[in-house]
């Protein structure tokens, strides 16, 4: 196992615990859908959200309202 691959071994456990809905929910989708994996799923889901977030988030020179002036131009 090379440098790379050894750092993106998943090693780290966390546990989510859904209600009856929330998993009637996510199973209806993964049928639908065909997915396989619900773990990636839920990962990929999840980190697409975070990412999201820390996006909009990010730290300008500008504040917004100066920014969304700018971009009126």
């Amino acid at each position: 196992m090379n440098y790379k691959t050894r750092n993106l071994v998943r090693k780290h456990k966390k546990s989510v615990l859904l209600n009856d809905k929330e998993i009637a929910v996510l199973t209806q989708y993964c049928e639908r859908y065909k997915v396989k994996n619900k773990s990636k799923l839920i990962r990929e889901s999840l980190f697409t959200s975070i990412l999201e977030t820390l996006e909009d988030d990010y730290p300008t020179l500008f504040d917004k309202r100066v920014l969304a002036g700018l971009e009126r131009y």
